[in-house]
């Protein structure tokens, strides 16, 4: 017999008591993969733990220290205030985000449709269209 899903609360989040730790905590924006294992080994979770198995004093834990860092909605807003701040200035990076193309000096001669589809979702502004 299947036992009913039990969700796992993170930060207001429901998860799957078989998802793992690592995933869940990297699903948050703001958290990659080096944090995450930062924070598992702060709390001692093996690696390969999965949400179900973890205590939920560990679970309180993690909420309350996650609550402190500065992820999600916050992440996103200091990252596109950067992006604000180089366009003001009008420096090369600024103009290219605007432009909606390649940032980081990659190659344009060919490859460019990607970056231009990423940059038009992601950046504020105009864009040309293609």
């Amino acid at each position: 017999m299947v036992s009913p899903h039990n969700p796992v609360h993170i930060l207001g989040v429901n998860f799957h008591e078989l998802k793992l730790v690592k995933k869940a905590l990297e699903s948050f924006y703001g958290l990659g993969p080096q944090l995450s294992q930062r924070i598992m080994a702060k709390y001692t979770i093996h690696p390969r733990a999965r949400l179900g198995t973890v205590a939920p004093k560990t679970i309180t834990a993690l909420t309350a220290e996650l609550s402190t860092m500065t992820i999600e909605n916050d992440a996103r807003r200091i990252v596109q205030d950067n992006i604000k701040r180089l366009r003001d200035m009008g420096t090369i990076r600024g103009r290219r985000h605007a432009m909606g193309l390649p940032v980081r000096g990659q190659r344009t001669r060919t490859q460019i449709q990607t970056a231009r589809k990423l940059n038009q979702l992601e950046r504020g502004g105009t864009h040309s269209k293609i």
